[in-house]
């Protein structure tokens, strides 16, 4: 009964602290309430201070903690790449050889005619009879122009054969394409084979300048 007695009192102490309270000076507040209010003005500037403050730090923490793993893996695919450093250089050489090559195998503009002779040469020097050797419509391309070649040969099948041979072995790329082979009319063993010669050259300053600037045209309208 002396315990209920005394939560009484403390209950009847703490309600009296807070009833009547004057909003506009809180010094003359007894001190539970002065203490309370205390408390909550700290509570509410811990909040401001955390959304004022502290909330932006931890989003730019954690953007440097995303940073820091993109960071560690270009180093690691960097490091890769130093360590590699020379292999790649020695492929890059070797691609730069390769493509050197390659550039020979294309003769510039006024070399074409020399070329055009050297696949003529060949047909005659394999006993082939030309019965139609016409170059067409040069076909430019970004780097290189190509030129086909209508060829109508006759010989027999071994001197064909030969005369395929040496066009592939000629120090400059020539194609043969849609190859046709039938047997001539009124002739034993003798073939015509009719196919389109391809061959390709650099192009001049001219061309290259032309070629830019029609692509430069087509990117403006688009």
């Amino acid at each position: 009964m002396r315990f209920n007695m005394n939560l009484e009192d403390l209950r009847g102490q703490f309600q009296s602290q807070f009833s009547q309270l004057d909003p506009n000076d809180p010094s003359l507040w007894p001190a539970l309430p002065r203490y309370a209010l205390l408390v909550a003005v700290a509570l509410f500037v811990v909040v401001v201070l955390w959304f004022v403050w502290l909330a932006p730090t931890a989003t730019a923490l954690t953007d440097a903690r995303a940073k820091e793993v993109q960071l560690r893996e270009d180093y690691r695919v960097k490091l890769g790449r130093a360590i590699n450093l020379d292999v790649l250089k020695r492929q890059l050489e070797q691609v730069q050889k390769y493509v050197e090559t390659l550039e020979k195998q294309l003769p510039n503009k006024s070399e074409m005619d020399a070329l055009l002779s050297d696949i003529n040469q060949a047909g005659l020097g394999r006993s082939l009879q030309f019965e139609l050797f016409r170059p067409g419509q040069v076909v430019l391309s970004d780097y290189y122009a190509e030129l086909p070649i209508e060829v109508r040969v006759t010989g027999n099948y071994h001197d064909v054969g030969q005369f395929a041979a040496d066009i592939a072995a000629l120090s400059r790329i020539v194609t043969l394409n849609n190859i046709a082979l039938t047997p001539a009319k009124d002739k034993d063993g003798v073939l015509t084979m009719e196919c389109i010669a391809k061959t390709f050259r650099y192009l001049d300053p001219e061309e290259q300048a032309l070629r830019k600037a029609e692509a430069e045209k087509k990117g403006a309208k688009k």
